[in-house]
């Protein structure tokens, strides 16, 4: 099971290389407003997750400068499990008014970021 899944991982890593979406471009006032407003988001994902790979995509359609955080990492998986209640991505956390949000669900996130930024 093991072998197939880092072979499908590797597979969505490839398809994901050879057919990255084109990056928005915006007047640089407007990017760097837009990356002040990001500055308050981060995403925890995986690697060759299908589902982090489509928030990653929708990401650079829109051109937002979000951290991505690998949740790989022990260290980030117990921020998760201790602050978000449970480890499971793509998930995103939202930093507005001293208050912290986490949004789970890829295509709940891809709404968030078009509703805030589109």
């Amino acid at each position: 099971m093991f072998i197939i899944r880092w072979l499908l991982g590797r597979i969505i890593l490839l398809l994901n290389f050879i057919f990255t979406p084109k990056k928005r471009k915006r007047e640089i006032h407007e990017q760097i407003k837009i990356d002040l407003q990001t500055k308050s988001l981060q995403l925890y994902q995986y690697l060759a997750c299908p589902f982090c790979v489509k928030v990653r995509r929708a990401l650079r359609r829109q051109g937002l400068n979000i951290a991505i955080v690998d949740a790989k990492n022990a260290e980030h998986k117990q921020v998760l499990l201790n602050e978000a209640g449970k480890v499971q991505v793509p998930c995103l956390r939202i930093e507005e008014n001293e208050k912290v949000t986490w949004l789970y669900e890829s295509s709940a996130i891809i709404d968030y970021l078009n509703k805030r930024f589109a």
